[in-house]
């Protein structure tokens, strides 16, 4: 108070005036760089009647949010009727890392196509990674998909008739958005394997291949009545077969494969029989072996018995003698007999002389 007061006493009047001056050349002067850095912007806002004021983009700035954005957002929003969105709103929206040009684009083509889609549902859209846009063009304007997929590197799904004979069909599946399940929707793969697995459940209920090339819209209309857009983001307008082709003779393949697995089997069960006889012949030859040498070890007892006997007196050397001679008497006959077969000169009537 003391020094203001030395101050005033000095020259009070024209310092306090020195002092106002600065501070309103400084008002002035951030006034300025205000209205110079939004001017444009201030201007469109008040000739649209977009309701964004100049310290309104000043404070959107430190906010870290874009002033140009939220205008012409609004700009957009009051042009096409629709000033019920709140600029509150948009700035949440961007502030959370949301398209605010592509919310209010899907908002305005929405209102033009007489689809029931609010900001809240938008900007949730939005937020979940999808194009929002894209979505309410697509319900607009049913798109087209192919089925199978190209990028996938496939260009036909095949299926097999009841007759063994395999059909190869592509389809084009129309859709368009389904707006309240395209938060936690499936996407178009889902419809395009849905798709895929109906066209080869219907063909292999085909009783022959005929039946499908004879009558290729069957095939779209029970697929079609399966309801396969159940639990997706889109809705089947329509599933037309755009190409039918044959394939190879699967069933004359698989019953080719199924024979040479037979004949594979049928060979292996014989060489296991041939292998068994092999192994039993062997078994016989040993059994021979084994009764050969019992009889040798019964004639080795022969004479052991005999000599027995003999120390006995059971047997006389002259019964000896007389098998001795029976013996020698019965193998010259055999000799004779065996010599005779083999040579002519000793047969009864040949004229030669008999044998010793």
């Amino acid at each position: 108070m003391l020094t203001l007061a030395l101050l005033q006493g000095a020259d009070g009047p024209s310092l306090l005036r020195v002092i106002g001056l600065v501070v309103l050349f400084i008002g002035l002067f951030v006034f300025l760089f205000v209205f110079m850095r939004y001017a444009h912007l201030y201007i469109r806002s008040i000739l649209t009647k977009a309701g964004v004021g100049l310290f309104d983009m000043f404070a959107m700035s430190l906010r870290k949010v874009s002033p140009a954005v939220i205008v012409n957002a609004r700009v957009m929003l009051v042009q096409a009727r629709l000033d019920n969105v709140d600029r509150r709103d948009l700035e949440a929206h961007f502030l959370a890392g949301g398209n605010v040009d592509r919310v209010v684009r899907s908002l305005i083509a929405a209102n033009r196509a007489g689809i029931d889609l609010d900001f809240r549902t938008s900007s949730g859209i939005d937020l979940a990674g999808r194009d929002v846009l894209d979505a309410v063009r697509t319900y607009v304007t049913p798109k087209v998909i192919d089925c199978p997929n190209p990028a996938s590197g496939k260009t036909e799904v095949a299926a097999v008739a009841k007759d063994g004979i395999q059909v190869l069909a592509r389809a084009r599946v129309t859709v368009r958005t389904n707006i309240s399940r395209l938060v936690g929707g499936a996407g178009e793969e889902t419809i395009i394997a849905r798709v895929g697995e109906g066209i080869v459940s219907t063909i292999g209920s085909s009783e022959t291949h005929k039946d499908v090339l004879e009558n290729p819209d069957g095939i779209s209309r029970v697929v079609l009545s399966r309801g396969l857009d159940a639990g997706t983001a889109f809705e089947i307008v329509s599933i037309d077969i755009a190409d039918v082709d044959i394939g190879s003779n699967i069933g004359a393949r698989l019953q080719a494969d199924q024979a040479e697995a037979d004949k594979r089997v049928a060979q292996a069960l014989a060489e296991k029989r041939r292998a068994m006889a092999v192994a039993q012949e062997q078994e016989f030859k040993a059994g021979v072996m084994e009764n050969r040498a019992k009889v040798v070890l019964a004639e080795a007892e022969v004479p052991l018995a005999m000599a027995d006997a003999l120390k006995s007196g059971n047997l006389g050397v002259m019964d000896l003698y007389r098998l001795r001679n029976v013996q020698a008497d019965t193998n010259m006959r055999e000799g004779i007999a065996g010599g005779g077969s083999n040579n002519p000169e000793t047969k009864p009537g040949s004229g030669g002389a008999p044998g010793k």
